[in-house]
Order: structure tokens, then C-alpha cells, then sequence
């Protein structure tokens, strides 16, 4: 085995670089398509630009619109984090209503069967809406 240690470290340097390089590419890819202010014409040239001059093309874009890159995945996030916490709460607020509307329509077959008194409805009806 004639492979200096050297030799591995650089080989795994390059592994490393290739890895980031290819990370950053499709970053910008997903930022550049996620964009909504760039017309389709504006995503073309940069696809063009990209992926003809690969390390320049993203050197650039990162330049022209790393700063809005960061704004925008900011934006995402907090539209991402409302969006859930309104189903949530939404979720949380229909499961409540649908269980007391179960409750009473179950207590009322309940008593039209005869299984429980007149009495018995009223208190285990106020003890639902109470809850």
C-alpha cells in the first residue's frame, strides 16, 4: 500500500469540497426557483449562467443575492411556523366542539332509549358544556 498520509488527507479535502460545492449548488437552484420575485426569463438566465460557468455563476449569484437568500428563507419560516400554528389551533378548537357535540348527541340516544332519567340527562348535559 503505497498511499501517503498526506495523499489521504488532500483526497478527503477534495471529497469535502466537492460535497460543499454540490450543497451550495443546489441551494442556490432552490432559492433561485423558490422566488417568486424573479420572472421566469430572470430564472433562465441564471440556470444559464449556473450551469455554464459553474463556480463564477454562483460566486455572483451569492454576491448579487446572498443577503435576500437569507431574508427569504426567514420569511418562509415564519409563514411556515403561522400556517402550523393556525392548524393546530384550529385542529385543537374543532376537536373540542366535535367531542361536545358527540357527548350530547349520545346522551340524548341515551335517554330517548330510556337508559338514563330526565334528571340524569340535565346533570351529565351541564357537566359536557362545563368542560
Amino acid at each position: 500500500m503505497n498511499y501517503p498520509l498526506l495523499n489521504v488527507f488532500f483526497t478527503t479535502m477534495w471529497v469535502f469540497l466537492w460535497v460543499m460545492w454540490f450543497f451550495l449548488l443546489f441551494r442556490v437552484f432552490g432559492d433561485l426557483f423558490r422566488d417568486d420575485s424573479v420572472s421566469g426569463w430572470g430564472k433562465a438566465g441564471w440556470c444559464v449562467f449556473v450551469l455554464v460557468l459553474p463556480f463564477l455563476g454562483v460566486f455572483v449569484y451569492l454576491i448579487a443575492r446572498g443577503k435576500s437568500m437569507g431574508r427569504r428563507e426567514m420569511q418562509r419560516s415564519q409563514e411556515a411556523e403561522a400556517e402550523f400554528r393556525s392548524y393546530v389551533q384550529d385542529a385543537a378548537a374543532g376537536s373540542s366542539t366535535t367531542s361536545q357535540a358527540g357527548e350530547l348527541s349520545k346522551l340524548a340516544e341515551l335517554r330517548q332509549h330510556g337508559d338514563i332519567t330526565e334528571d340524569e340527562y340535565k346533570r351529565a348535559k351541564e357537566h359536557v358544556l362545563a368542560a
